[in-house]
């Protein structure tokens, strides 16, 4: 019986954790991991737990585009991300966009003061607790800024579990990067740019914190606020 049980919550702790596998846009869908580069959880879906480690950046399995494609974008439209099986724990949504140096994403490796936030969303707070748009769905969709720069981007799809963020290292982060190309951008854009690993803290108060009792009155997620144009 025993054994039984362990298997059981053993599958249930799986079954609690989740990719981000796959995007489309433009009525363009892809398989998993075709425009998607190949984390280290994709056959755990395990989270990464300590945000001053190198795989806060992209979270590969590999370095490089590990064989992933370019899916066209445009600015100003909108870029869906699904998710394997779905989002099962409560917290935010934040996505990033890093534009290539040299024009060719598919060597870029993301390193460095080269992230902007495109994209956070924020809870309903009741006295019931805090409910994320995100909760429980298996696609999550952006738009892509209109005042950005044409070129080839990764794009950083990351949802934080907040459900044991009360202990320090707590929160669960699950992170993926697309890899896309943007035309149609005006390109006036200047955001303000921070690194993975670099931009969080294991004490930023969006990451650190009891969401459960007493139930918080606001939520700051990390990252600061997106770029609007």
């Amino acid at each position: 019986m025993k054994f039984a049980y362990a298997l059981a919550l053993l599958g249930s702790v799986a079954q609690a954790h989740y990719t981000i596998p796959r995007v489309s846009a433009n009525g363009v869908s892809r398989s998993d991991w075709q425009s998607v580069r190949r984390t280290a959880n994709f056959q755990s879906n395990g989270p990464v737990e300590d945000v001053t480690s190198q795989a806060m950046t992209c979270y590969e399995l590999q370095s490089g585009s590990q064989g992933a494609t370019v899916l066209d974008v445009t600015a100003g439209g909108t870029l869906t991300f699904g998710i394997a099986p779905n989002i099962y724990h409560p917290g935010p949504v934040n996505v990033y966009m890093a534009r290539a140096p040299t024009g060719n994403v598919l060597n870029f490796d993301g390193k460095g003061n080269v992230w902007f936030k495109v994209y956070s969303d924020a809870p309903t707070i009741t006295s019931n607790g805090l409910n994320w748009p995100s909760d429980g769905q298996s696609t999550v969709s952006i738009t892509v800024p209109r005042c950005i720069a044409n070129g080839e981007y990764l794009v950083r799809f990351e949802h934080i579990g907040l459900h044991s963020a009360s202990a320090r290292n707590g929160a669960q982060l699950y992170i993926s990067c697309a890899q896309v190309r943007v035309s149609g951008g005006s390109g006036t854009a200047n955001p303000s740019l921070m690194a993975f690993p670099g931009a969080y803290s294991p004490t930023d108060p969006g990451l650190l914190i009891n969401i459960y009792w007493p139930v918080p009155t606001s939520y700051t997620s990390p990252g600061g606020r997106p770029l609007v144009c």
